[in-house]
């Protein structure tokens, strides 16, 4: 047992003096850290993987989180925000490049996560390790195993309520507050059998948010409510607003004073409208030269002051409202002509969205005005839109009429 503990020992020794900076060799290695690192971080992706191939002490060297920062935040889906803000501080910054570089070439394995027998329209959130799925009047809560690509067959739960189908839901201050096609709001608590639902609308809910303790709901019925989820007033209208339009799609501002409604744009008015989430007034439309029947069925703050949409009339526009309202500061166009259902970003350079026909899912880079990549996850007999998409660093998931599919970008 000593003489085993000693190998270790000389082992773990070497391995350190072979980690340690050279004694001899180019006079540039004897500079302070400090300066090396100023020095290297003016190289490339492939300057520095080939400085790491010369001695282990430069492999540990360029292997340093602030070398590869600029790098990261200039690739796709890193981990970084537009600001520069680092999402994942405990993954190494080199090891996310690495995968970005599958999102940049398309390199990905597919599989399916979850198949149903009958034609769903399923809606999904994301929290830590656990995935959240709606399937008819359910949410099904389940655990990913370790690799991100395959999930625990067992759910952690089942969360009911609902008399006919949820059409949208999301994870709020450990709440899942849930919109049915039976008009009705669904507040469950996650850590417990806590449930409760409350008529909302006359017909159904299309969709829901829920921010700082407020939900807004917006419902075929051509209205949007704001509601309090304090649980001594659950179900208690704060607002009722006439949009005189069906609402699909919602999205409350970060700031938590004001909500934008994405409509089906049946009217003379633009279908992105913002209101005041105070007061229910209307604050401003964005866009002037929507189409009749461009209705948009997904919207999504970046930031207090940019946004995302979607829908019918096939385009994906960014929005500033420290420019314009009246015209978008940037627009991709699908180039099949589809509706595009949903989308995601990684809050960067990455965007990702989802058609109305064979379950294509595009990928697009935001500095480029065409498609980067488009994966087809469904054939001809099994034409399906894609209802949802959510992304991680390393996996996107994608949600279908029968399946749940996941794109590996870490083990392609």
């Amino acid at each position: 047992m000593a003489a085993a503990a000693g190998e270790e020992e000389e082992e773990e020794e070497a391995a350190r003096e072979s980690a340690a900076r050279p004694a001899a060799g180019p006079a540039l290695w004897r500079l302070p850290e400090e300066l090396l690192l100023l020095i290297c971080s003016y190289l490339d992706m492939r300057a520095l993987g080939r400085l790491a191939q010369v001695c282990r002490w430069l492999r540990r060297f360029t292997s340093c989180d602030l070398l590869w920062r600029r790098i990261a935040r200039a690739s796709l889906n890193s981990g970084f925000t537009r600001l520069g803000t680092d999402l994942m501080t405990s993954v190494p910054v080199k090891e996310r490049v690495k995968v970005s570089q599958n999102w940049r070439l398309g390199r990905c394995r597919e599989g399916i996560l979850l198949k149903w027998r009958c034609s769903q329209m399923p809606w999904m959130q994301l929290e830590d390790d656990s995935l959240y799925i709606s399937q008819a009047n359910f949410i099904l809560a389940y655990q990913f195993r370790p690799d991100g690509a395959s999930l625990n067959r067992r759910p952690l739960g089942v969360f009911a309520g609902h008399d006919e189908d949820v059409c949208h839901f999301v994870l709020a201050n450990s709440h899942i507050v849930s919109a049915g096609g039976d008009g009705k709001i669904g507040i469950h608590k996650i850590h417990s059998t806590f449930t409760v639902k409350y008529s909302a609308h006359e017909q159904e809910v299309n969709c829901v948010d829920c921010k700082g303790g407020i939900i807004v709901s917006g419902s075929r019925d051509r209205t949007a409510k704001v509601w309090p989820l304090a649980s001594g007033r659950l179900g208690q209208c704060l607002h009722t607003i006439q949009t005189e339009d069906r609402v699909w799609s919602f999205a409350i501002s970060p700031l938590l004073s004001s909500f934008v409604t994405g409509t089906a744009c049946c009217g003379h008015f633009s279908p992105l409208r913002i209101w005041d989430l105070n007061s229910g007034q209307l604050m401003t439309h964005l866009g002037s030269d929507f189409p009749p029947g461009a209705g948009v069925l997904d919207v999504m703050y970046e930031s207090p002051f940019t946004l995302l949409s979607c829908g019918y009339d096939t385009y994906v526009r960014y929005w500033d409202l420290r420019t314009s309202v009246r015209k978008c500061v940037m627009e991709w166009e699908e180039p099949h002509d589809s509706t595009l259902y949903c989308l995601q970003t990684d809050g960067n350079h990455l965007l990702a969205t989802g058609s109305s026909y064979y379950g294509v899912v595009r990928l697009w880079d935001r500095r480029q005005r065409a498609c980067l990549h488009a994966f087809p996850l469904t054939s001809t007999p099994l034409s399906s839109p894609v209802y949802c998409l959510r992304l991680t660093t390393k996996h996107l998931y994608a949600a279908l009429s029968y399946n749940l599919h996941v794109l590996d970008f870490q083990n392609p």
